[in-house]
């Protein structure tokens, strides 16, 4: 049986938690900053945690994570 490949995409955009959970990034914080708050630029930076509805997929993707 060949090994299962990782979509790599994926792989750079998560990690896994101690607790199994997946953690990514929040969106919209590459460009246009100028007329983005500077509280809304601040919660941007924080990380978040997957919702499950998401990692069941996301699981799928990333067998080795």
């Amino acid at each position: 049986m060949p090994k299962m490949k990782s979509s790599k995409s994926a792989a750079k955009r998560f990690k896994k938690t101690g607790t199994g959970l997946l953690v990514r990034n929040k969106a919209y914080k590459s460009h246009i900053l100028t007329k983005k708050s500077t509280k809304r630029k601040r919660n941007l930076r924080k990380d978040i945690i997957t919702d499950v509805t998401n990692s069941k997929v996301m699981k799928k993707i990333l067998p080795y994570l």
